[in-house]
């Protein structure tokens, strides 16, 4: 939800309804705000918005809102964050439509479940393996060995990867493409890797917010570790392969592929309705069978951290093990 202050375009506004506020998981739901004032007043939470007939006040459903994403030119007061954490709502600064997680303020109060859920079956090796398991099938569908050793998925994806990036160039003229990630020298890379990385910046913050609204730790990584975002990487790799690779390699002549990039993803999510599949996603993939069914996806991981191993323990990230023995 949007609105725009004094002086610019009118826009249409109407009061948050239950169509907007999808239920999603443990009764999770979701409200996105930008250029708006969060107020508290003697009966509520209010969005407060100016529109070119004057000041306009929104009631916020706060009793049934467990995580509200704000975005750029939002405020928020003391009062109303109180009010907020009475209710167990989680706070999330995002940039705009929830894409980039800044900071979040999870209310003392936020049930625990999936935090213990998540934070025993990492620390159990032979849990934690089968999690990584859940991960890598998802990504392969029924393609992948059901006794496979997390090496041997690890390397099956490399050649996945390969042959997925084979097809994209050919379908789109970009040969040959070879994927790199150079913060450093950002301008020297090509289009389709400036796409790929800002897409997949947006990807990480969208799952960063849906991991904290869900009350999971961002740093306890099934499959990544080493870092603390190892979990949303984990789970944003699942959604790489439709998301921000096809999207990338359309852009390979754009003349602004990292702008165009963020913009393009940002509406695609409109369509895709990503919160609440990632919900679910990280439901299943920790307690099989929790949340709610959904297609199988597919993944592409290519992220500077260490990959964790059963048996070594961990192995460095940012690899193509597809030319492994497997």
């Amino acid at each position: 939800m949007s609105a725009r202050p004094h002086g610019q375009a009118r826009r249409r506004l109407a009061v948050p309804t239950a169509a907007m506020l999808p239920r999603i998981g443990d009764s999770l739901s979701f409200l996105y705000l930008d250029i708006v004032r969060v107020v508290q007043d003697d009966t509520g939470v209010d969005a407060v918005v100016e529109t070119a007939d004057g000041e306009q006040r929104i009631p916020l459903p706060t009793a049934a809102l467990s995580c509200l994403l704000l975005g750029p030119g939002a405020s928020i007061t003391t009062r109303a964050l109180t009010t907020l954490a009475r209710h167990r709502t989680t706070v999330v600064c995002t940039g705009t439509a929830g894409v980039r997680c800044y900071s979040t303020t999870v209310a003392d109060s936020l049930p625990t479940r999936w935090l213990e859920t998540q934070a025993r079956v990492w620390a159990d090796e032979a849990q934690r393996a089968e999690v990584a398991r859940r991960m890598y099938r998802m990504r392969f569908g029924d393609s992948a060995p059901p006794d496979a050793t997390i090496a041997r998925l690890r390397g099956l994806e490399g050649q996945r990867m390969k042959a997925l990036y084979r097809m994209l160039a050919t379908q789109h003229g970009v040969r040959p493409f070879k994927r790199s990630y150079n913060p450093d020298d950002w301008d020297a890379q090509d289009p389709v890797n400036q796409a790929l990385s800002a897409a997949n910046t947006c990807l990480y913050g969208i799952v960063h917010a849906a991991v904290n609204a869900l009350g999971c730790t961002p740093g306890l990584g099934f499959v990544h570790t080493g870092t603390s975002q190892s979990f949303v990487y984990d789970v944003a790799d699942l959604y790489k392969t439709r998301l921000t690779l096809p999207l990338a390699f359309s852009l390979h002549s754009s003349g602004d592929p990292e702008g165009e990039a963020r913009r393009s993803f940002r509406e695609g999510l409109r369509l895709f309705a990503l919160l609440p599949r990632i919900v679910a996603d990280i439901q299943n993939l920790l307690e099989p069978g929790s949340g709610a069914s959904d297609d199988d996806v597919e993944e592409a991981t290519e992220e500077l951290v260490d990959l964790w191993d059963p048996e070594t323990g961990r192995v460095s990230g940012g690899v193509n093990y597809g030319q492994d023995e497997v």
